[in-house]
């Protein structure tokens, strides 16, 4: 027996959508295939080397509270940490460096909207009818 997508017609003469129902084994393999799925995306990167930032240290030749460009109020704070312009001047010269690499940003740009792509094919039909009954 087909079980149909749509109620009886009620008061304004429209059928009304219901979506399929899931059980509960579906909705934990759902959730559980999303979870790894997200991991494997946030690792992927990693694996592969596609990591784009990098630091630079940059030190003066002599190091002052001065030549690392900290005042009064920045050098009490370090020393209050008891760092010396020494062991500070390796936080503070340290710059993140930040390259866009074409390559990664074109491959995550079609990874994107391919996904974006494959999502309004599979639920075109769904759109489509839950479309014809708020809007028809």
């Amino acid at each position: 027996m087909e079980t149909t997508k749509f109620k009886p017609a009620g008061n304004n003469g429209k059928q009304h959508y219901v979506p399929p129902k899931q059980g509960a084994a579906g909705q934990i393999f759902d959730s559980v295939f999303l979870l790894i799925l997200i991991y494997l995306v946030l690792l992927s990167p990693l694996l592969l080397g596609l990591t784009a930032g990098s630091t630079v240290t940059k030190l003066p030749e002599t190091i002052t509270w001065e030549t690392l460009g900290q005042n009064e109020v920045m050098q009490a704070q370090w020393e209050a940490l008891d760092k010396t312009p020494e062991e500070a001047a390796e936080y503070i010269c340290t710059r993140y460096v930040y390259e866009i690499n074409p390559v990664s940003l074109v491959f995550t740009a079609v990874v994107i909207i391919g996904y974006f792509l494959i999502v309004l094919r599979f639920s075109n039909k769904e759109y489509k009818e839950v479309i014809s009954e708020k809007f028809d």
